[in-house]
């Protein structure tokens, strides 16, 4: 077997470049057919009627949502939530809160609605299973827990779960890259939550 020569190398380099630069092109050009509806955001979502980019004029673009400024937008929207509502007839001594609208603020606001009356059972092997078990027992302080904990990245023993109990558990843990089988699922005839 011989060794490539200098001219082979070189033009294997120019063909990777040009194959490069043609896929380039290819990205940065222009689709032909746009949508129907190219009125777009994040999510995506089909922006409001009559959408302008002066509403984000003062938007404090490149600041968390921790930072000071992002704080003080978080507390003006509850506040102007709580006066509609309240005008509408919310109790004054309710709480209004701003979550993600993510799978993970779906999981919070279920946890924090439903969970209670019956025993726990939280299965964790990743970051979010983690969250929601310090959840239950620190903010939302449930005694009745069982706790059924796996490595990090590692699957429990599923078959321990008591579906007598309601069960907080993570499907797919993206985070440590591991689901659950795609065999398995909680039983039909549950009595928890799950």
């Amino acid at each position: 077997h011989l060794s490539p020569t200098r001219c082979e190398i070189a033009l294997s380099d120019m063909r990777t470049t040009m194959r490069l630069r043609q896929f380039a092109r290819a990205m940065s050009t222009k689709p032909a057919v746009k949508p129907a509806c190219p009125n777009f955001s994040s999510g995506p979502c089909a922006k409001r009627p009559g959408y302008s980019l002066e509403g984000l004029k003062d938007a404090p673009l490149g600041r968390s949502h921790r930072a000071k400024v992002g704080k003080a937008k978080l507390s003006g929207a509850i506040d102007q939530t709580r006066a509609l509502l309240e005008t509408n007839g919310l109790p004054s001594d309710y709480l209004i809160g701003i979550v993600p609208a993510s799978d993970t603020g779906a999981v919070e606001m279920a946890m924090w609605s439903l969970l209670g009356p019956k025993p726990v059972t939280v299965v964790h092997f990743e970051a979010f299973g983690t969250d929601w078990h310090t959840d239950i027992t620190k903010q939302l302080k449930l005694t009745d827990v069982t706790e059924l904990k796996g490595d990090y990245g590692v699957l429990p023993d599923l078959d321990k779960i008591d579906w007598s109990n309601d069960v907080v558990f993570t499907y797919n843990g993206t985070t440590a890259g591991v689901r659950c089988p795609a065999s398995w699922s909680p039983p039909a005839d549950r009595t928890g939550l799950a």
